[in-house]
């Protein structure tokens, strides 16, 4: 896709890298649960946590991403390659292949 000057999300990046960084916590408890041999299931709880937090990271730059870049690609009369790209990002988080670009119908 085109290259944006700015980003929809960089209005909420202290937000963003807030997350982040909670996320490099959950990250580096789990390592540390591991290095102390802590019970698996505790830990498999804590991976869920993570992977629940990452997702709604995800969902978080999805949505700016929409009301943003797409939003103004609609008032540009370029919705249609933006709307592909993110239901193509959304297929493969859920475990989708992104569809061919080939002809679709």
């Amino acid at each position: 896709m085109d290259a944006h000057a700015g980003h929809s999300y960089t209005k909420d990046r202290k937000v963003l890298t807030n997350r982040l960084r909670r996320l490099e916590g959950q990250v580096r408890g789990i390592s540390r649960m591991v290095d102390d041999e802590e019970y698996c299931v505790d830990i498999l709880q804590q991976i869920a946590a993570l992977r629940a937090a990452v997702d709604a990271l995800g969902l978080l730059i999805l949505e700016d991403h929409v009301r943003g870049c797409v939003k103004s690609a609609v008032e540009k009369g370029e919705a249609d390659k933006y709307v592909e790209e993110v239901l193509d990002v959304v297929r493969r988080s859920m475990g989708r292949p992104a569809r061919s670009t080939e002809k679709r119908g």
